[in-house]
């Protein structure tokens, strides 16, 4: 059984042993260990509000949950409920509830908000400030490492924890065909063209420095098991720079830069949406109204200039 429901829980209790099932099946059909987390995490949290078996699982103790974390974000507690949902459908499918309580519950609404891409002036400082792209010889392999992970983020428009899973296997460097295939949510794998020559030449830079031969691209420094930085680390690696940068920017807002810079440089919308996987266009379109905004700033600011002549 998963240790972390044995430490929270212990083997005895009535929901330890269905959640662990569940956990289990959710693995076995493809879940990244991102969403394993959170959903163990959101479940967990669940499970205080519930006495007695699964089979006796009603909507009051959904409502309560729900009632408990009112404080979070709209977001937060959409994906919270998302996570009993699933478990609530799984162990109807199992023969575990006769009913879905889920299906009394209504859904939580969440405002769409546009995206905040970077200044590629603020991202360019930043990544510069961990080292240059002609790297000297005596920088440290981690903060090598460092430079290609962001750059990597920004220049392919990945998320923070797709790019910390890639694999060598995952490069493909043939001259002038450069790409790179990333594992995306749900299972889902899309191909990358690598573009930039700068990058593409620091990337091989990298990866010749540290002459690996399988495995992890992006590797942990401190723990010696040769496993993937993980998010966590990235994240805590990120604000580091920023902070030495004197810039404010969240890791995913590397991300959000990129898909705006290709809206605005007339990309159409589906080879974006392609690029950056998204599941449908509309998700896709926020950086189109994003675009319009910003079109909007540069209307008024020359409006402005208009009138102080």
């Amino acid at each position: 059984m998963d240790p972390v429901i044995v430490e929270r829980l212990g083997k005895e209790h009535p929901l330890a042993r269905h959640l662990d099932d569940f956990l289990t099946d959710q693995r076995n059909a493809g879940a990244s260990p991102h969403t394993l987390r959170a959903y163990r995490g959101d479940l967990l949290q669940f499970t205080a509000h519930c006495d007695g078996q699964i089979a006796e699982l009603t909507a009051p103790p959904i409502r309560e949950f729900l009632t408990a974390i009112g404080a979070l974000s709209a977001a937060t507690r959409k994906r919270k409920r998302a996570a009993v949902a699933s478990w609530c459908k799984w162990a109807v499918r199992h023969d575990l509830l006769d009913a879905n309580p889920m299906d009394k519950i209504d859904t939580i609404k969440v405002a769409k908000n546009l995206p905040r891409p970077a200044a590629a002036a603020d991202v360019t400082r930043v990544i510069n400030s961990i080292c240059s792209r002609r790297p000297r010889k005596d920088v440290p392999l981690d903060r090598l490492r460092d430079r290609v992970l962001f750059e990597t983020i920004y220049v392919c428009g990945t998320r923070a924890a797709e790019a910390c899973t890639l694999d060598l296997d995952d490069f493909d460097l043939r001259q002038d065909d450069e790409h790179v295939r990333i594992h995306g949510k749900g299972g889902t794998v899309r191909t990358v063209l690598l573009d930039d020559r700068g990058y593409v030449t620091l990337l091989k830079l990298y990866l010749g420095r540290a002459d690996y031969r399988f495995g992890p691209a992006f590797r942990a420094s401190i723990n010696g098991t040769g496993g993937p930085l993980s998010y966590d680390a990235a994240h805590h690696r990120w604000e580091y720079y920023c902070e030495a940068a004197g810039v404010d920017i969240e890791i995913h807002q590397l991300r959000h830069a990129h898909a705006t810079e290709l809206i605005n440089a007339g990309v159409p919308i589906e080879v974006v949406r392609r690029r950056l996987g998204h599941a449908s266009t509309e998700t896709t379109q926020l950086y189109t109204l994003l675009a319009d905004d910003v079109a909007d700033t540069e209307i008024r600011a020359a409006r402005r200039r208009r009138e102080r002549r």
